[in-house]
């Protein structure tokens, strides 16, 4: 079942803070035995707000921080399949009961989760361990369909659990929170 409220502390794996509207997890069953596991990652019958038509695989370095972005369209169902993950997230949709919220928590290859992120919630990936995610999005992937501010803003109240070491020059040399916010006005969903 997706949770979209207060699960446990932030900052333990698989504890949720309280999340920004329309953002849910989903806590996996792991089917395990002597050979593995086995885990439905995705049902369409689970009605997780997304009907996926890509899918993408991507192997992270430990220290790599991915964002953080905003997405004015495309909604983004993640799963960290193995390795560790902190994940920022701040609510920047105008009219949203929870417009400039912030929030962290960890998702791990040991207790698998299904991670929603609508539109208009920014979103970063700060990778403690070499980390499998595999993740699929509402709408194809499109360089205009993705805004960016840097990691390290103060003012996305993001708490992150230790400075990466692995930032692309596209995260680096991204803007301010306000100009991300700016940029995304014209285009954001509202509510």
């Amino acid at each position: 079942m997706m949770s979209t409220g207060r699960v446990a502390p932030s900052g333990t794996p698989g504890a949720l803070p309280e999340l920004p509207a329309g953002a849910g997890v989903r806590e996996l069953t792991m089917h395990s035995d002597h050979r593995g596991s086995f885990t439905e990652a995705f049902r369409r019958e689970w009605d997780m707000g997304i009907d996926p038509v890509q899918w993408n695989v991507v192997k992270s370095n430990a220290g790599t921080i991915r964002g953080v972005h905003v997405h004015p369209r495309h909604t983004d169902f993640l799963v960290v399949t193995s390795g560790t993950a902190t994940i920022g997230l701040r609510a920047l949709r105008e009219g949203s009961s929870t417009h400039q919220r912030s929030s962290t928590f960890v998702l791990t290859g040991e207790r698998l989760s299904a991670l929603l992120i609508p539109p208009g919630v920014a979103h970063g990936f700060l990778f403690h361990e070499p980390t499998v995610t595999v993740y699929a999005v509402s709408h194809y992937w499109d360089t205009d369909d993705e805004l960016a501010c840097h990691w390290a803003d103060p003012d996305l109240g993001i708490a992150w659990p230790f400075s990466p070491s692995l930032v692309s020059a596209r995260d680096d040399e991204a803007g301010t929170l306000s100009e991300l916010v700016a940029q995304l006005a014209p285009l954001q969903p509202i509510g």
